[in-house]
């Protein structure tokens, strides 16, 4: 997850993550407490970089390939473990990455989502479609394809765009709550 971006940093942050494990990774795996991973509440290193793709049209869709290439280019990556992230080049919803996105870059007043992440805009999210998702989306004429797929992700991202340009991801909750609730 550290190797990727500029050597020098990679090996910066590789050095102070063994150094917070006091310079004995195998053991510390081992033999921590709840109160030793505190010191790791403030690394951070450059996910955010695996997710941004510049100067492209459909950020969010090429910054999730990106980082499914990177996650499953490596030769040491077991082939079984790469199908389990997801990637829009094989017309999945990508739900978790999405949502996971939304956590990261979306800042709201409830403070419900992170907003850490400054690179992409919550303009550039993508809708998390789940099966309530979808069913409500279809429900209210937002969305018309039938499978739940990038395809469907991206109708109906486009579709609350025009409710909100800024922020279209907003309505996730509502969605998703409404198919919950309902439990159609």
């Amino acid at each position: 997850m550290l190797a990727w971006g500029r050597r020098a940093t990679i090996i910066n942050k590789a050095t102070e993550l063994i150094d917070l494990m006091d310079g004995a990774p195998y053991d510390f795996i081992l033999n921590h407490t709840e109160q030793d991973r505190a010191k790791f509440l403030k690394f951070k290193h450059r996910l955010e970089s695996a997710f941004v793709v510049e100067n492209i049209e459909n950020r969010v869709e090429a910054g999730i390939t990106n980082f499914h290439n990177l996650f499953t280019g490596d030769e040491l990556m077991l082939r079984r473990t790469g199908k389990h992230v997801s990637t829009p080049a094989r017309n999945t919803a990508c739900k978790r990455l999405n949502m996971f996105l939304r956590w990261m870059v979306r800042s709201d007043e409830q403070q419900v989502d992170f907003g850490i992440w400054k690179r992409l805009s919550m303009a550039d999210l993508m809708i998390p479609l789940d099966v309530h998702v979808s069913r409500v989306a279809r429900q209210l004429g937002l969305l018309t394809r039938p499978q739940d797929d990038w395809k469907s992700v991206v109708e109906l991202t486009e579709n609350l765009r025009l409710l909100d340009k800024e922020d279209p991801v907003r309505y996730d909750y509502a969605l998703f709550s409404i198919g919950v609730n309902n439990g159609q």
